[in-house]
């Protein structure tokens, strides 16, 4: 029987060199589209134009060419089915073996902000009907959506005496769906944006899998990374590749130096939650101040910085053992330093800071029972929520420690509690179930150095007991959401013991 292929594409790299194989060492018989077919012909492939097989015209300016019966049933039939097998042959459908599509470049036309309606030409319709009938019925047609497939379709055609391979069919068409499943998530997501409606029924990922990791959290667990469009760009200079944990910890890391990319700035993350915060008059003073916070918690952390890795700081960081440095840039002494450690993971990030910023805009987690999708926290203090509320007033250098705290309590894990002074993390109270625990803690991390320090929750005070164990601690100052039934007592219990507070009317639950 003679083999078919129906190649109708966009994309036409490699194409003439694909054809011209499947016909002379597979004879195969080439049925080609309109602008596919015209490419062919000028290369001499012995190709025939799709009317042939229809018998009616292109319409409405070639939008409809292969939407007919006769096409779709060469496509779809099932010839070990009696029925079809006859049908097929009492209407002398011509079948397909092989179709191979690629799509009009929608995202590029999006990407390239066209207009409307030209965006909306590069829709896609025949394409994707073709191709999802062919990988409908991969048990006997093969279908090819990528160029990037053309050399995988030979090798197994020779491999197996001019016939495609059930397993290749199947991944074929598996790489169909997923392609279609992009294409249309895109056009939703575009065309939701330039019709400005809420799409908010439906909720597209967009993720293309990367690769596999080593494994989860834990090695037992099985784990994947998957990219999206809009994925930041980094680069890893040095070390392993990263784990499951290290991806965590780094976004934890970065997510707050995005709060501070504007000055030297240093955080460190253990098990995705902070255990060290600075700035400093340079890079080099931020990673001294961050360390000293919980330099115990440190070891075996990731540490990142707003600013470049200097020689003198490299360093000091290849003086102890660290999982991950993230960076805007390096030297190239600090560079060729940190290489000595082989399996230091050095990340360099090319999306700049304040970008990252604004570059989440959707957090999901996915429960039992149900997704949850909501908007990212990136809350921001505001002058007519700011506001001191007790007798005793902050000064500049408090109100300055208070915002620094806020911005770090805010990545901590609820109950959270921030202790800070001098642009400095003292320390960190987080996860607990009771904030007073939370406060006793952080207070017991900062020890003496809580005297005249500032204290940061992310949520409200329920009871006067935390201010209390802020008064024993000699805290000076209190920033926190406010909002609770005992706000009038709590700050009444601040006011006597003189501690300035300032409520935000912002909290941030982190679970």
């Amino acid at each position: 029987m003679v083999k078919r292929a129906l190649i109708s594409v966009w994309n036409k790299d490699k194409l003439v060199e694909f054809a011209q194989e499947l016909i002379e060492k597979y004879n195969y018989e080439i049925i080609a589209t309109g602008s596919t077919y015209d490419l062919l012909k000028e290369n001499k492939i012995n190709a025939k134009e799709i009317t042939e097989i229809t018998g009616k015209r292109q319409l409405i300016n070639g939008k409809v060419k292969t939407l007919y019966p006769d096409i779709f049933a060469g496509i779809l039939a099932d010839m070990s089915n009696a029925e079809e097998k006859d049908e097929i042959e009492k209407n002398d459908i011509k079948l397909f073996d092989m179709v191979v599509v690629n799509f009009y470049p929608f995202e590029e036309a999006a990407d390239k902000k066209v207009m409307e309606q030209e965006l909306i030409n590069t829709i896609d319709i025949g394409g994707p009907s073709m191709l999802r009938a062919a990988a409908k019925n991969c048990r006997r047609v093969l279908a090819v959506s990528s160029p990037s497939q053309y050399r995988q379709v030979l090798e197994d055609l020779k491999e197996h005496n001019g016939e495609s391979s059930l397993a290749l069919r199947r991944a074929c068409a598996l790489k169909v769906f997923e392609k279609t499943l992009d294409f249309d998530s895109k056009i939703l997501s575009e065309l939701s944006n330039r019709f400005e409606e809420d799409t908010d029924n439906y909720f597209s990922l967009n993720i293309k899998k990367a690769k596999n990791l080593r494994y989860g959290e834990n090695p037992h667990q099985k784990a994947n990374i998957y990219y999206t469009n809009n994925t930041i760009d980094y680069a890893i200079l040095n070390g392993k590749e990263l784990s499951y944990n290290n991806i965590l910890d780094a976004a934890a890391c970065t997510n707050i130096l995005s709060e501070f990319y504007d000055v030297n700035a240093c955080t460190i993350i253990k098990h995705n939650t902070p255990c060290g915060a600075a700035l400093g008059k340079d890079i080099e003073e931020a990673w001294t101040k961050a360390l000293d916070c919980d330099p115990l918690s440190a070891f075996g952390g990731i540490v990142g910085f707003t600013q470049t890795v200097t020689e003198n700081l490299a360093k000091q960081l290849t003086s102890m053992f660290l999982e991950v440095i993230i960076a805007p840039d390096y030297n190239p002494k600090a560079l060729e330093i940190l290489k000595t450690k082989k399996n230091l993971r050095v990340i360099k990030l090319n999306t700049s800071l304040i970008e990252y910023k604004n570059h989440l805009t959707e957090e999901i987690r996915i429960t039992p029972f149900g997704t949850l999708i909501q908007s990212a926290d990136k809350g921001e203090l505001n002058k007519d929520s700011f506001k001191v509320v007790t007798k005793t007033k902050p000064t500049a250098e408090m109100i300055e420690d208070m915002i620094f705290a806020w911005k770090i309590v805010k990545h901590a894990k609820s109950n959270a509690i921030v202790i800070a002074k001098d642009f400095k993390v003292l320390g960190i109270g987080q996860g607990q179930t009771s904030r007073v625990d939370a406060v006793e803690i952080a207070l017991n991390k900062a020890c003496d150095g809580s005297k005249d320090a500032v204290l940061a929750s992310d949520g409200f005070f329920p009871a006067i007991d935390n201010i209390q164990f802020a008064a024993q601690g000699r805290i000076a100052a209190i920033i926190q959401p406010g909002g609770s039934i005992k706000d009038e007592e709590v700050v009444k219990t601040a006011d006597k013991y003189n501690i300035a507070m300032i409520t935000t009317g912002m909290r941030h639950f982190k679970h």
